[in-house]
C-alpha cells in the first residue's frame, strides 16, 4: 500500500469536478453504517443493562446460593449440622436458615391478594445477613419488634402496602393459607391464619419483590405452619455471585447426594437464558442490518469504477498493477467503514450515555423493572467496531475486482 494509492481512494470519495452524485453516495453510504453501528451499540448496552441490573435487582432478596432437601415433605428437619458444615466452607461468607410459603394477604377490607411469605432471621442476630433486602427499607425496620415486646412483625413491600393501605407502627394484616388438617365436614383443608402488625416496608424497585413479598421471622412462619423446627433451606452468600459454580460444587460434594444444592443463575434458568437468547438475536438483526448498509458500498465503489475506466486505464499505462487498483478500492471501502464505523460508535455512546442520564420509564408489569437500565460493555462495543469494519471491506471486493479488470487498451481507446 502506496501514499498515491490512499491519496487517490480518498480523492475519489470527496466531491468532483463534474460529478456531485458520487460524494453524496458516499455520504449515503458512511450513513448506513453509521446507523447500523450505533442502532446495534445502543441495543447491546440495553440487554447489557437489563441484564446485569436485573441479576442485581433478583440478587436484593435472593440468596448466591440455596441449600435444599429431597424427599416429600422438602424440608430440613435437622438443619443445625447442614448449617454448620455450610459456615465452614472456605469462602462463605454468610449461612442462615429460611422459611418460604404461600398465603393469602389481607389488611381488614375485601381487597386481599396473594404474596410469598418469606421467613428470616431478625435484623441484629445470627451474624451477617445473606441477602440485602435489609438496606432497601424505607420505614420501620427487620427487627420485627411488635407493641407487645415480641418479634411478630411483617415487613411488606412498598407497593403490597400500598395497595393494602397499611403502615408500620399503625396497623396489622392476617395471613391466611391452606392447613394440612382436613375437614371431617367438608373433606377440604382447614385455613389457617395468622394476624401479625406492620412493622416496616421495603423498596427494592423490583416490581415483583415490592408487590408480591412478605417477610415474618422464622419461629412466626414455623409456628404459624405448624412446623416445629423444620426448615425450607439453607442461604448463602458468597464473595461474587459469578463464581457460584465452584461453590455449588464443592457444598454438594461435602453435604452428599441428599441435598440439593442451587445457586442464583439456576433459580433464574428461565429469565436470563430468555435474554442472552434475546441479544443475541439482536445482534444478528442489526449485524444484518449493517450488512445491508454495505451494499450502498458496493452501489458505491461500481460508479467509481465505470466513470473512472478512463483514469484505471491511465494509470495501468503508467505502471499501475492489478492488485494495486484493487487495493485502490479496497482503501476506499475501508475509509468508509471506518469514518462510518467511527461515527456510528460516538453516536451510540453518547445515545446510550443520554439514555442513562436522563432515565427511560418501563412497565414494570412486563420488565420486572421500572426504568430502562444501560450498560456499556467494552467487548460489546470492540465487536460491534470489528463487524463494522470487517463488513465494509468484504464489500470492496466485487468492486475492487471489477477495476482490476479494466483493460488500458479499452479504458483509452475514446
Amino acid at each position: 500500500m502506496s501514499r498515491l494509492e490512499v491519496a487517490i481512494a480518498w480523492r475519489y470519495l470527496r466531491s468532483r469536478r463534474g460529478s456531485k452524485l458520487l460524494s453524496l453516495i458516499s455520504v449515503i453510504a458512511i450513513g448506513g453504517v453509521v446507523i447500523g453501528v450505533s442502532a446495534l451499540i445502543v441495543i447491546m448496552g440495553v440487554m447489557s443493562g437489563l441484564q446485569n441490573d436485573l441479576r442485581e435487582k433478583i440478587l436484593i432478596g435472593s440468596p448466591d446460593v440455596r441449600v435444599l432437601n429431597y424427599g416429600s415433605d422438602m424440608v430440613l428437619k435437622d438443619w443445625k449440622p447442614v448449617l454448620e458444615k455450610v459456615s465452614r466452607q472456605p469462602g462463605v461468607v454468610a449461612a442462615a436458615p429460611f422459611v418460604l410459603t404461600k398465603a393469602l394477604v389481607n389488611a381488614g377490607h375485601k381487597y386481599s391478594d396473594g404474596a410469598f411469605v418469606m421467613g428470616i432471621i431478625p435484623e441484629g442476630q445470627g451474624g451477617p445477613p445473606v441477602t440485602t433486602i435489609r438496606s432497601f427499607r424505607t420505614a420501620g425496620d427487620f427487627r420485627f419488634q411488635t407493641t407487645d415486646g415480641k418479634q411478630r412483625g411483617a415487613v411488606l413491600g412498598a407497593k403490597l402496602a400500598n395497595r393494602l393501605g397499611v403502615y408500620p407502627g399503625a396497623d396489622s394484616i392476617t395471613l391466611t393459607t391452606a392447613g394440612t388438617a382436613i375437614s371431617p365436614v367438608t373433606g377440604m383443608p382447614i385455613p389457617r391464619e395468622v394476624h401479625l402488625e406492620v412493622t416496616g416496608v421495603f423498596d427494592t424497585g423490583m416490581y415483583e419483590y415490592d408487590l408480591k413479598f412478605v417477610y415474618v421471622t422464622n419461629d412466626s412462619l414455623q409456628a404459624f405452619l405448624d412446623r416445629g423446627d423444620t426448615v425450607d433451606g439453607i442461604e448463602i452468600r458468597i464473595p461474587s455471585p459469578d463464581d457460584t459454580d465452584e461453590y455449588v460444587k464443592t457444598i454438594s460434594d461435602k453435604l452428599g447426594p441428599n441435598y440439593r444444592v442451587q445457586d442464583w443463575k439456576e433459580l433464574n434458568r428461565s429469565l436470563f437464558s430468555a435474554l442472552k437468547l434475546e441479544k443475541i438475536a439482536m445482534f444478528l438483526v442489526l449485524g444484518i442490518v449493517i450488512l445491508v448498509a454495505s451494499f450502498s458500498i458496493v452501489g458505491n465503489l461500481i460508479m467509481v469504477v465505470v466513470e473512472k475506466q478512463r483514469e484505471i486505464a491511465l494509470l495501468k499505462t503508467l505502471g499501475a498493477s492489478d492488485p494495486g487498483i484493487m487495493q485502490l478500492f479496497a482503501i476506499q471501502g475501508l475509509l468508509i467503514g471506518l469514518i462510518g464505523t467511527l461515527l456510528g460508535v460516538a453516536t451510540g455512546l453518547a445515545a446510550c450515555y443520554v439514555g442513562k442520564r436522563i432515565g427511560i420509564p418501563l412497565n414494570p408489569d412486563v420488565y420486572y423493572i421500572d426504568q430502562m437500565p444501560v450498560n456499556v460493555d467494552p467487548q460489546s462495543v470492540a465487536l460491534t467496531f470489528g463487524a463494522g469494519v470487517i463488513i465494509s471491506i468484504l464489500a470492496t471486493f466485487y468492486p475492487a475486482l471489477l477495476g482490476a479488470r479494466v483493460r488500458p487498451a479499452t479504458g483509452m481507446r475514446h
